[in-house]
C-alpha cells in the first residue's frame, strides 16, 4: 500500500471509510428499524385499543357486534381484537390463533397485575405482538387481547432496507469521482514539491518554490522555499570562501617558493641568508595559522550538525586565563579587569578558542590600554571588551564578523568569523562598536 501512489493511497482511504459506513449502516439499520416499528406496533395496538373500549365497548355493541368467529374488526386492518371471559372456559375454533395460544393468553391475563401488559409468541414462523387489557363488558370483568403479526413490520423493514441500500450503493458508487478528484487534488502540490525537492538535490536551485497555500502543504512548501534560499547563500559563500582562500594561500606559498629558490640560486633577497631564512619562516607561520583557522571552521560545520557535549564552566576563570597568557606579549599595556562570577554551560576549549582571538585583536590594535568587564544581566552574561587604539572603520563594521573581512591591520580575515560561530554554537551572539572613542566588542551568553 505504501508504495502505491498518493493520491491512490488517498482514494482507496476515502473508498474505504465509505464502504464501511455503508456496511455498518447495513447491519444497524435493520436492528433500528425492527425495535422502532415494534414499539410503533405496540403504540398502534394500544391506541386501538383505547379507541375500542373508549368508544365501542361501552353500550354501543350494536353498532359493532363481535363477528361470528368471535373476532372485533379495527378500523386499523393490521390490528384485530378479542374479548375473553376472565373466569369462564375459552371455547374457540379459529384458525389465525390456535385454541392452545388464545388459553395461554387466559391465563396470562388471569395473573396480569397491571392494567394493560404488553407480550409476543412465535406462532408457526411468525411472531405475533399483542397486548392484554382489563376491561369490563355488561358489567363482567373481562380481557381484550388486541394483537398484530410481524409480517406488517418485517414489510416495512424490508421495504426500507432495500430502499437504503439502493440508496448506499448509488451514493458510493458517485462518490468514487469526487474522491478520484479529491485525491489527486490533494497530491498535485505534493507530486509539485517532489520534482522541487528532487532538482534543488541536483543543485538546481535557482528557481524559487512557489506554492501559493496555507495549510499544511502550504508551510511545507514554505519551508523547503526557506532550505533552498539558504543552500544559494550556502553556495555562495562556499565558492566566496574557496576564492578567498585561493588568493590568500597563494601569496604565502609564491613568496616561499620564490625565495627557497632564489636560496638555491646562491641569491639572498633580504641580503643575508639569514634574513632571507627570517622571511621564508614569518610566510610559514602565516599560512600555518590560515590553515589552523581553515580546519576550525571546519571543525565548528562539524560541531554544529550535532549536539556537542557541554561541561559546567566558569567563564569568569577562563577570561582571566586567557588575559594572563597575552600579557607578556605587550607588556607596555595597562589592563583594566573586572570580572564577575559567571558560570555556564559550554566546551571550554571553545571558549578558550573565541577569548584568544578577542583579545589577540585588540592586542593588534591597543595603543595603552586594553580592558574587559563580565556581568551579567538578567538570564545573560555579558562580556565587553575595548582597546584605545584607532576606531573600527564604519565600512567594515556592519560585515566585521564575516570570512575574509577584515580592518587596515587585519590578518586573513578568519578570527573573528570563529568568535561569531563559536558564540552562536552556545546560544550566545557578538557583535561591535565604536563607543566613547574605544573600539567596542561585546559578547552575550546565557546563563
Amino acid at each position: 500500500m505504501k508504495n502505491k501512489s498518493l493520491a491512490f493511497q488517498i482514494w482507496i482511504v476515502i473508498s474505504g471509510i465509505l464502504l464501511l459506513i455503508s456496511l455498518v449502516l447495513m447491519i444497524i439499520f435493520p436492528t433500528t428499524l425492527r425495535n422502532f416499528f415494534t414499539n410503533e406496533i405496540y403504540n398502534t395496538i394500544e391506541n386501538e385499543q383505547h379507541i375500542l373500549t373508549e368508544y365501542r365497548l361501552q353500550g354501543d355493541m350494536e353498532m359493532d357486534p363481535l363477528n361470528p368467529n368471535g373476532e372485533k374488526l379495527s378500523p386499523d386492518r393490521s390490528v384485530q381484537h378479542i374479548i375473553l371471559p376472565e373466569n369462564a372456559p375459552f371455547f374457540y375454533n379459529e384458525k389465525k390463533l390456535p385454541l392452545r395460544f388464545l388459553q395461554e393468553t387466559q391465563s396470562l391475563a388471569a395473573n396480569q397485575e397491571a392494567i394493560t401488559e404488553e407480550y409476543s409468541r412465535v406462532i408457526g414462523d411468525e411472531r405475533l405482538f399483542f397486548v392484554i387489557k382489563k376491561v369490563s363488558l355488561d358489567g363482567q370483568p373481562a380481557f381484550l387481547l388486541s394483537y398484530a403479526w410481524d409480517s406488517y413490520r418485517n414489510d416495512l423493514v424490508l421495504t426500507l432496507f432495500k430502499q437504503l441500500v439502493l440508496v448506499m450503493i448509488i451514493v458510493f458508487l458517485f462518490s468514487w469521482i469526487p474522491s478520484i478528484w479529491l485525491a489527486k487534488y490533494l497530491s498535485r502540490p505534493l507530486v509539485s514539491l517532489e520534482k522541487d525537492v528532487k532538482r534543488i538535490s541536483n543543485e538546481d536551485w535557482h528557481e524559487p518554490v512557489v506554492l501559493e497555500r496555507s495549510d499544511e502543504i502550504g508551510k511545507l512548501g514554505s519551508s523547503i522555499e526557506q532550505m533552498r534560499q539558504r543552500l544559494v547563500k550556502k553556495d555562495e559563500a562556499q565558492r566566496t570562501l574557496l576564492q578567498n582562500i585561493s588568493h590568500d594561500l597563494k601569496t604565502p606559498v609564491m613568496v616561499i617558493r620564490g625565495y627557497a629558490k632564489s636560496v638555491n640560486d646562491g641569491i639572498y633577497p633580504k641580503g643575508d641568508l639569514t634574513s632571507t631564512m627570517d622571511v621564508i619562516e614569518e610566510e610559514s607561520e602565516r599560512l600555518e595559522k590560515k590553515i589552523k583557522d581553515l580546519l576550525y571552521i571546519t571543525k565548528l560545520d562539524y560541531l554544529s550538525s550535532r549536539n556537542a557535549s557541554k561541561e559546567k564552566l566558569h567563564l569568569n576563570r577562563i577570561v582571566q586565563e586567557v588575559i594572563d597568557r597575552i600579557r607578556w606579549s605587550r607588556q607596555e599595556l595597562d589592563y583594566s579587569i573586572q570580572l564577575e562570577e559567571a558560570v555556564i554551560h559550554g566546551d571550554a576549549e571553545l571558549w578558550m578558542k573565541l577569548l584568544e582571538n578577542l583579545f589577540e585583536n585588540q592586542l593588534r590594535y591597543a595603543d595603552t590600554i586594553i580592558g574587559a568587564r563580565l556581568i551579567r544581566e538578567g538570564s545573560d552574561y555579558l562580556l565587553k571588551i575595548w582597546n584605545d587604539g584607532p576606531p573600527i572603520e564604519e565600512d567594515i563594521l556592519p560585515h566585521l564578523f564575516e570570512p575574509f573581512h577584515k580592518g587596515s591591520n587585519g590578518e586573513f580575515g578568519l578570527g573573528l568569523n570563529i568568535v561569531k560561530r563559536i558564540a552562536e554554537l552556545h546560544g550566545g551572539k557578538v557583535w561591535a562598536v565604536n563607543e566613547q572613542g574605544l573600539s567596542t566588542f561585546y559578547v552575550k551568553v546565557p546563563v
